[in-house]
């Protein structure tokens, strides 16, 4: 039964990024800098990369954990009798609130941002983007993760339907598309959408340091944390508006990426915690 989830997680994956990477190359927003093919073969290396470390030192420890706490009957969902489709929805928005505020606290904890903004260093947005994440922050994640089961208590197939869901809504919401407004104002009341999320790369730290939700855009109106960008929105930005300040010309440097928590650079960004 592991197999064949992790089997399906995989099937998203490879469907979500096929997908919109064709969506993009037909309608595209903005207009890139950099090729597709030079975006991707970068964050194509950096996600084999995480997939070989995550696999090899987080993953498997992770499946025996979350099977542990199932057969355990640990967490609030079996304290308070949750099973079925009831469990599963439930779970999602718990472990979807609970990765909102793990969001949020990788922007006001100078330790976390330190790997975090390996991500934001980027001076783009397209779906290749949702492949480029620090190994340090994917560790530090696996470990905090592991406690949401512990606390929650999410079924297996609950968990990896969560996984699946945070894979493909990261594709969508960092693609280099974007609907008509009318499209926009109804869907961004309950998932985040690209022009919600490229909000969140921009350079300018009013939007940089706001919209934290992964699959609903619900968390941050509700903790004070949304910023609505303007019409077109931010996903007009041009390629100076997106990403950090300094550092630019080293964002696709190999060994910057693997640095960069351990640089100097931007820490002024921080947020203040």
């Amino acid at each position: 039964m592991d197999i064949d989830l992790d089997t399906g997680k995989l099937f998203v994956f490879v469907g979500g990024i096929t997908l919109f990477t064709f969506i993009e190359a037909l309608f595209p927003k903005r207009q890139q800098q950099m090729t597709s093919i030079q975006r991707f073969s970068f964050h194509v290396v950096v996600a084999l990369f995480n997939t070989v470390f995550v696999r090899t030192l987080i993953y498997v420890p992770f499946l025996y954990w979350l099977v542990h706490v199932e057969q355990s009957g640990w967490g609030l969902s079996r304290w308070f009798g949750l099973s079925g489709w009831t469990e599963i929805i439930c779970s999602i928005l718990v472990l979807d609130l609970f990765d909102y505020f793990w969001h949020r606290f990788n922007h006001r904890v100078p330790f976390l941002w330190r790997f975090h903004k390996a991500h934001h260093t980027d001076t783009e947005t397209d779906v290749s983007t949702s492949l480029r994440f620090h190994p340090g922050e994917l560790a530090i994640s696996g470990i905090v993760k592991a406690t949401w089961l512990v606390i929650w208590g999410p079924t297996v197939i609950s968990w990896f339907l969560f996984e699946a869901m945070v894979s493909l809504c990261s594709q969508f919401h960092h693609s280099n598309i974007d609907m008509p407004n009318g499209i926009e104002k109804n869907l961004v009341r309950f998932l985040v959408t690209p022009r919600f999320h490229a909000a969140h790369h921009a350079v300018d730290r009013r939007y940089g340091d706001a919209n934290f939700s992964t699959i609903l855009s619900i968390w941050d109106p509700l903790f004070g944390t949304f910023q609505r960008p303007c019409e077109g929105g931010a996903t007009t930005l041009g390629i100076d508006k997106i990403g950090l300040p300094e550092g630019r010309n080293l964002a696709f440097s190999p060994r910057s990426w693997i640095c960069e928590p351990f640089s100097g650079r931007n820490m002024n960004l921080e947020a203040k915690s």
